[in-house]
């Protein structure tokens, strides 16, 4: 399949020594032409299935409001998911939330290779890069927060939760992160949820836990971004807060925990 070119990864220049990096692998809803939209209708890609709704917009602020670096991937999660592991079963959705990807399905060897190779191991590269400039510019181990939205409504279930922090076993990120977000008096804040942060080969266990580095996953409820000024605010209320974490010395230690998926 012949592919067009566009940009795998977008990377947000920053003040590597300010020690703090952050990533957002769902970001955009971008597929290829050549892929034909993976054979869905153009409504679902503007659907959670498709990317984290208001997410490109959060970091962007994020980034600016504390002038450090971010990395995010420039394609569907429905082309291939960055924030898996490359033998994870959900890598190449062929189902999600009712939606048959009839793009990828059926998925061959060769076809799976090719976009593991052309679009989730350049993003990765990218990351990984980052990390090392920032580490190498800061003379500290860096702080790694990834961005993500959840939807409100999953397979008949309402989530009550306005913001979650996810994390594996290393919590000197999440453990300070919920503590401020729990003193807002009008959030219902998630710890580990809506999802588990214990994934094994996620974007969070490759680049942080693998690493020693602090690191936390912040997913912010999709209804709560409805617009780009909702989703800059919530930009705006979460920056001095990661600021706060950012300074801590905890933070630029390397440490290395086990990851609560490597237990029997």
């Amino acid at each position: 399949m012949a592919d067009e070119f566009f940009p795998v990864f977008e990377t947000i220049d920053g003040a590597n020594d300010r020690g703090l990096v952050l990533l957002a692998d769902h970001a955009r809803a971008f597929i290829p032409q050549s892929y034909d939209n993976l054979g869905l209708p153009p409504e679902e890609l503007t659907r959670h299935i498709a990317y984290d709704i208001g997410i490109e917009t959060v970091t962007r602020r994020l980034a600016e409001n504390l002038g450090v670096p971010a990395a995010m991937a420039g394609y569907s999660r429905l082309l291939i998911d960055p924030n898996r592991d490359e033998n994870d079963p959900t890598l190449i959705r062929q189902l999600y939330d009712g939606t048959i990807i009839t793009g990828n399905y059926p998925m061959d060897a060769e076809t799976r290779a090719h976009r593991i190779e052309r679009y989730y191991r350049p993003y990765h590269r990218a990351v990984a890069e980052l990390i090392a400039d920032v580490a190498q510019a800061s003379r500290k181990s860096p702080l790694l927060v990834s961005i993500h939205s959840f939807t409100p409504h999953f397979q008949g279930k309402s989530r009550p939760w306005h913001v979650g922090i996810l994390w594996d076993t290393d919590d000197r990120a999440a453990a300070p992160l919920i503590e401020l977000l729990q003193r807002e008096p009008d959030l219902v804040v998630g710890d580990n949820e809506p999802y588990d942060g214990a994934l094994p080969g996620d974007t969070m266990n490759k680049h942080g836990t693998g690493k020693g580095y602090a690191h936390a996953l912040i997913e912010l409820r999709q209804d709560l971004l409805a617009s780009d000024d909702d989703a800059r605010d919530w930009a705006n209320r979460l920056s001095p807060m990661l600021d706060a974490v950012n300074q801590r010395a905890d933070i630029h230690e390397i440490r290395h925990f086990a990851s609560r998926t490597d237990r029997v």
